[in-house]
C-alpha cells in the first residue's frame, strides 16, 4: 500500500529550448537561466525534487546538469537536486562522484545522482567511446562507482579506465554517501542489475500503459530479496503538461510533445506520432495531460497501481514558452499534488 505521508513528487526537464511568445526560440543560455528560475519557484511551492537531464545536441540546452543544479542550489533551500540522467557510460565515475559530492556539500546534502546508460548516444563519440561497448561500459563503470560511493580507499582495475590503487577520492560527503538512483527503461536485465547493486530505481515510462511495467517492479522486489539487498520505494518519471483549461493543455502538449518525439524519431526510426497515438497516451498511456483534476486522477492511479514512492513529471517537452512552463509547475504543486494525496488517502481508508 502506498505510504502517502512519505510519497515524493518531482519535476524533470531535459533542457528543451524555451520558446518566445512569438514562436521564435530563446538561446541555450536563456533556456538554462529559465531552468534555474523554475527550480527556484518549484522549491517555493514545496516540490520535493528537480531533475535536469544531460544531452549533447542542439535541441537541448544542458550538457552539464550538475553545473545547472549548483546554480539552483544557490537560490533554493529544500528541493532535492537530481540528474535525469547522468550518462555514466561515457563519463568517468571518479569525476562524477567528485562533482556530485561537491554539489552535495554546497547544497547541504541535497544532491541526487541518477545514473543511466543513455538513451541518446551523442556523448559516446564525443568522448571517444565505441558504441559496441555500450553495455560493458555501463557495467564496468557502475561497479567502480559503487566502490567510490563507500568513500573509502579504492583499489580497482578495468578495461576502459586507468587502474586505481588504494586511491582516496575527494571531497567526502557529510553523510557518508551520495543518494543514487539507476534510471531504467524497463528491461529485466536492468532491473536485476539495479537490485544486485543495491541502488534505488527510477523507471522511465515514456510510452504505453503503466500496467505493463508492474511485472518489472515485482521482479525488482523479488530479485532484491533473493540477493539480500535493500528494497527501496520505486520512482517513475513520465511526460506531461498541465493547464487551467483541459482542451488547451491537450493542444499545447500535442504540438510540442509530437514535435519533440518526431524530431528524435528521425534518428531512431520511429514513425511520426499520430493524433490517435497521442490521444491514446493522454487517456490511458504515459502522457499526463489535461487540467489539474484530470492529471491528478491519472497520476494517482499510476502511483497506486505500481505502489510508488515517488512520481516525477517531465515538463517542458518541446518548445513551450516560459509562461506555460511556469504555470504548469504552479498547477502541479498547488493543485495536482494535493489532489493526488487526497485521492490516495481516500483509497487507503477505503481498503
Amino acid at each position: 500500500m502506498v505510504n502517502v505521508a512519505k510519497l515524493e513528487f518531482g519535476i524533470e526537464t531535459f533542457g528543451d529550448i524555451v520558446a518566445n511568445e512569438d514562436g521564435s526560440l530563446k538561446s541555450a543560455a536563456e533556456s538554462i537561466r529559465q531552468i534555474i528560475y523554475e527550480g527556484k519557484i518549484a522549491d517555493q511551492y514545496g516540490i520535493n525534487v528537480i531533475g535536469v537531464g544531460e544531452h549533447h545536441r542542439p535541441d537541448y540546452s544542458v550538457s552539464s546538469p550538475e553545473t545547472v543544479l549548483a546554480a539552483i542550489a544557490a537560490v533554493t533551500k529544500q528541493i532535492k537536486l537530481a540528474t535525469a540522467v547522468t550518462v555514466l557510460s561515457s563519463d568517468d565515475p571518479v569525476r562524477v562522484y567528485e562533482r556530485f559530492a561537491t554539489l552535495d556539500g554546497l547544497s547541504n546534502g541535497r544532491a541526487q545522482v541518477m545514473l543511466g546508460r543513455g538513451s541518446f548516444t551523442e556523448s559516446f563519440p564525443l568522448f571517444g567511446y565505441d558504441l559496441t561497448d555500450y553495455d560493458d561500459l555501463f557495467n564496468e563503470k557502475l561497479e567502480l562507482y559503487g566502490q567510490l560511493r563507500q568513500e573509502k580507499p579504492v583499489t580497482w582495475s578495468g578495461k576502459f579506465r586507468a587502474a586505481l590503487k588504494n586511491q582516496e577520492v575527494y571531497p567526502k560527503t557529510e553523510h557518508g554517501e551520495l543518494e543514487t538512483y539507476i534510471g531504467i527503461g524497463g528491461s529485466p536485465e536492468s532491473i536485476i542489475r539495479a537490485a544486485r547493486s543495491g541502488y534505488k530505481v527510477i523507471l522511465a515510462i515514456i510510452g504505453g500503459q503503466a500496467d505493463r511495467f508492474k511485472p518489472y517492479l515485482d521482479l525488482y522486489h523479488e530479485a532484491a530479496k533473493q540477493l539480500n539487498m535493500p528494497v527501496y520505494p520505486v520512482a517513475v518519471h513520465s511526460h506531461g503538461f498541465i493547464a487551467d483549461n483541459g482542451a488547451e493543455a491537450v493542444e499545447v502538449a500535442f504540438k510540442n510533445i509530437k514535435a519533440n518525439f518526431d524530431r528524435i524519431g528521425l534518428t531512431r526510426g520511429w514513425a511520426p506520432m499520430s493524433r490517435e497515438q497521442f490521444d491514446n497516451e493522454t487517456k490511458v498511456g504515459s502522457f499526463y495531460v489535461g487540467n489539474p483534476e484530470t492529471v491528478a486522477q491519472r497520476i494517482a492511479r499510476t502511483i497506486d497501481l505500481l505502489d510508488l514512492g515517488r512520481f516525477d513529471l517531465v515538463y517542458g517537452a518541446g518548445n513551450q514558452t516560459a509562461a506555460q512552463r511556469e504555470r504548469m509547475i504552479e498547477l502541479y504543486a498547488t493543485k495536482v499534488i494535493p489532489r493526488v494525496k487526497e485521492i490516495l488517502q481516500a483509497k487507503a481508508v477505503a481498503k
